[in-house]
């Protein structure tokens, strides 16, 4: 069954190639063959799991070795995969939502002319991000983290006629090259110190290990994590990814590629356990994304920034989870998962909104769509019940569970990310509600006003060409739109109970990650009671300010904060000031150094030399009569220097 393995990357790595390579002869097809292929590889996902459901708990970690990629004497990489209860679920999410995903864009792009390469690109994603959750030690998960590093680039800026989205996908790339540093600099360290990079004798070897250097390692793995991840401080570009297509955002942007930091922490786990201080470091980078993102979306009009900054967010909650070591590995990946259902359900309705409304994504040109739209709204609310923990729901279960291991952590530091989990959850019920009560509710906002927002401009390059500047005539989105909506609806629905009932989820994943209960000073009622609370509150705010009053056709100017936040708590103004205007001073400090001491002491040297040269070629200068006095001054000289000595 082992052999099967293999075959999950091979089936989208071949449609890839397919659709990339066969040309326009493939145009008609193409995204039925890239959806086929995407949908195998989920099958194969099935059978496989089944397997592995049919072992004993300990003994489902099965190693497949294709072959010896680099086989040089003390440097030893091998292409070998490793499926256990971790990468499993991971497989299963990835190809999951991956098809359902494909099976959307079938109809989202249906009117593209480059949708076969969209369906390429889609299908080297899904190859690239199993390579990275399959592969059994670094420098092969390393080779899967550049390729989604690469796919995510080629789909960011899919509409590269659009300068807005050729900057967006550079501004991703060149930012996670940043974290990418991070983890090539872990693998080296790893190298250097254990003379491996695979799992197994890197893991086996970590108490044999100083603190100081395991301490490195993580750090450096927490910033190849925040760049891929989008976590304070590498978070800058996720906003402005949103200038891909949707399916983009929902398959990249939600459930996959942005998840791919979570999974690194909590597969290097080992690492993290013996350095206190780099998983101190996870968690405060957590906390303070969580509620960096919470805030940013509070301020966003556009909605699928809206949901951007909420992706932000709960990938902080993930974050803060697995910074809690044992305590809260599963329930980081368990929230991974099931933010994977709700967050991609969200943003498939957010682009049948947008397919319904001439690709407009300023909320405040919506309203009362919900009589237009049944199925978006329906699917959509259950995907906002879910993400604010409504009772029963799937985030309830999850969001919760992190909130509680938050608290567990004792001490002060369990109290400080505790309440700042619960703070975020408040923001997170007022932010979502605010997105639901703009879009489906309320007065119709789009009738005789402009469809143009000039302060966030549709992401979707194909408005002009579909009439954008026309009166939208809102309406239901196709079957093949639909269908995949419906689906991660249900799985933000029950997902979350499912994976809770008899703990199933934990005693899955427990034999991979560990786990410990904590020591928490509250009980797991009072938490699920504060956070009740805090979830009406958030709600309560969210209708006293866009349910009861009608929504102004411009924002108004707000408080600093909320200035702040509609810049994206000016992180870009930070970067420019800190990175670019700092980086311009530093070049020219190092090039008035290379001038004027560089070239200085080169220059001085050679003028130097020139000037000594010149006046000893004076004294070759071809006359007999000069060589003749210098040579009779110099026999003078000796003679005058042998009568000296003898004198004394």
């Amino acid at each position: 069954m082992e052999n099967l393995i293999a075959l999950l990357i091979a089936a989208p790595l071949l449609g890839a190639a397919v659709l990339l390579a066969g040309g326009r002869r493939l145009d008609a097809v193409g995204h039925w063959i890239g959806t086929l292929l995407a949908g195998a590889s989920f099958v194969i996902g099935l059978v496989l799991f089944a397997d592995l459901l049919g072992k004993g708990a300990d003994h489902r970690t099965v190693i497949q070795h294709l072959f010896s990629w680099v086989p040089v004497a003390g440097f030893q990489a091998d292409v070998t995969f490793r499926l256990d209860q971790l990468s499993m679920t991971f497989v299963l999410l990835i190809t999951g939502v991956g098809s359902l995903i494909h099976l959307y864009s079938i109809g989202y792009m249906e009117h593209d002319e480059r949708r076969r390469r969209f369906f390429g690109y889609l299908n080297l994603f899904l190859a690239a991000m199993l390579l990275l959750v399959l592969a059994d030690n670094y420098l092969l998960l390393y080779v899967g983290w550049e390729g989604v590093g690469l796919a995510s680039y080629l789909l960011i800026g899919f509409w590269q006629h659009k300068p807005s989205a050729a900057t967006a996908a550079k501004k991703a790339f060149l930012v996670n090259r940043v974290g990418d540093m991070g983890l090539s600099i872990a693998i080296m360290l790893m190298f250097t110190t254990f003379g491996t990079f695979a799992f197994g004798p890197v893991f086996g070897h970590v108490q044999d290990t100083s603190e100081g250097r395991l301490t490195a390692i993580g750090l450096m793995l927490l910033l190849a994590a925040c760049g891929k991840s989008a976590q304070v401080p590498l978070q800058s570009w996720l906003g402005d990814a949103m200038e891909g297509p949707t399916p983009v955002s929902a398959l990249i942007h939600a459930a996959t590629m942005v998840t791919a930091g979570v999974y690194l922490i909590v597969r290097s786990g080992a690492v993290f356990n013996a350095a206190p201080d780099a998983q101190l470091a996870v968690t405060v980078v957590g906390a303070v994304t969580l509620l960096f993102g919470a805030i940013v979306g509070c301020a966003k009009d556009d909605i699928k920034k809206a949901l951007a900054g909420s992706t932000m967010s709960q990938i902080g909650y993930m974050v803060l989870a697995a910074g809690l070591g044992p305590i809260g590995y599963v329930f980081a990946i368990m929230h991974l998962v099931t933010h994977g259902f709700f967050k991609a359900g969200l943003f498939l309705g957010a682009g049948s909104v947008m397919h319904g409304m001439n690709d407009e994504v300023d909320m405040r040109k919506y309203g009362g769509l919900r009589k237009y739209m049944p199925v978006t709204f329906i699917t959509f609310g259950l995907g906002y019940l879910a993400i604010i923990g409504f009772p029963g729901l799937s985030g309830f279960f999850s969001k919760d569970k992190i909130i509680e291991a938050a608290f567990a952590k004792g001490g002060t530091e369990g109290w400080i990310l505790g309440g700042a989990a619960l703070l975020g959850a408040a923001i997170t019920a007022y932010y979502m509600t605010r997105v639901m009560l703009m879009t489906f509710f309320g007065e119709e906002r789009w009738r005789d006003r402009p469809t143009a927002s000039p302060a966030e401009p549709s992401a979707e390059p194909a408005a002009e060409e579909r009439g954008a500047h026309a009166e939208p005539h809102p309406h239901e989105s196709p079957g093949t739109m639909t269908v995949p909506m419906i689906v991660l609806a249900v799985g933000s629905v029950f997902g979350g109970a499912f994976f809770s009932i008899g703990d199933r989820f934990l005693h899955w994943l427990e034999p991979v990650t560990g786990h410990s209960e904590g020591d928490s000073p509250v009980s797991a009622a009072v938490v699920t009671g504060a956070t009740m609370v805090c979830l009406v509150v958030g709600v309560a705010i969210a209708w006293a300010q866009y349910g009861r009053k009608p929504v102004p056709a411009v924002a108004p100017r707000g408080s600093l904060l909320t200035r702040a936040a509609r810049r994206d708590l000016l992180q870009d103004d930070f970067n420019h000031v800190v990175l670019v205007r700092g980086g311009e001073h530093l070049t020219r400090s190092l090039v008035y150094v290379d001038h004027t001491l560089v070239d200085g002491v080169v220059n001085g040297t050679a003028a130097s030399m020139g000037g000594l040269s010149g006046r000893l070629r004076r004294l070759q200068n071809g006359f007999a009569r000069s060589y003749a006095v210098s040579m009779f001054g110099g026999a003078a000289l000796l003679v005058a220097a042998t009568l000296l000595m003898r004198a004394v």
